[in-house]
């Protein structure tokens, strides 16, 4: 089973992504990865990035620090993987070290990870739900926030489960059929 969490700041995303990855990877006896995505550019950055190896720390998961093409680091292992955060993954990948835009990387991004839920199972993708603020923003803030909506729609298109967490409490809104 393949899952797409999204929902608002601070809403429990990252630790509900790590208790279901942890209970996937006991129930089918197999290593359990962390994509971390975040690449530091601040304090705040930094702090964010500690307090979620704390969270993490003794579950098991051996952490795999990848801010682009995430599809190569998974490609050729089996396990569960948490890829946590969709969001970093764009910013990464749109707005480059050298200072250009990528204006396609959702497009390039959207397919990649598509594919990934065709050729792995135990995947789980995290994202943050920053759309329905209705605030205006400058063009490539707006550019940014509609391509984590091509990539957020294309996960929820391919994944089997899709979960907003919404003030800590999951809500289904695609659920693989009990057998």
């Amino acid at each position: 089973m393949n899952v797409f969490i999204s929902g608002g700041a601070k809403n429990g995303k990252s630790t509900y992504a790590q208790n279901l990855a942890v209970q996937m990877a006991k129930e089918r006896k197999c290593p359990l990865y962390y994509i971390a995505t975040m690449i530091p550019h601040d304090e705040e950055d930094r702090a964010r990035i500690e307090r979620h190896r704390w969270d993490r720390q003794g579950l098991g998961f051996k952490t795999i620090e990848c801010g682009r093409d995430i599809d190569r680091e998974i490609d050729g292992r089996e396990g569960v993987f948490l890829i946590d955060s969709v969001t970093a993954l764009l910013s990464n990948e749109m707005f480059r070290p050298n200072g250009k835009v990528d204006a396609e990387a959702s497009i390039r991004i959207a397919e990649r990870l598509s594919a990934l839920t065709k050729t792995h199972d135990g995947l789980i993708f995290v994202s943050d739900y920053i759309y329905g603020d209705g605030v205006e923003y400058d063009e490539l803030t707006d550019g940014y926030i509609r391509g984590l909506a091509i990539i957020d729609r294309a996960l929820a298109k391919a994944c089997d489960r899709v979960v907003e967490l919404y003030y800590g409490f999951p809500i289904d809104y695609k659920e693989v059929p009990e057998k």
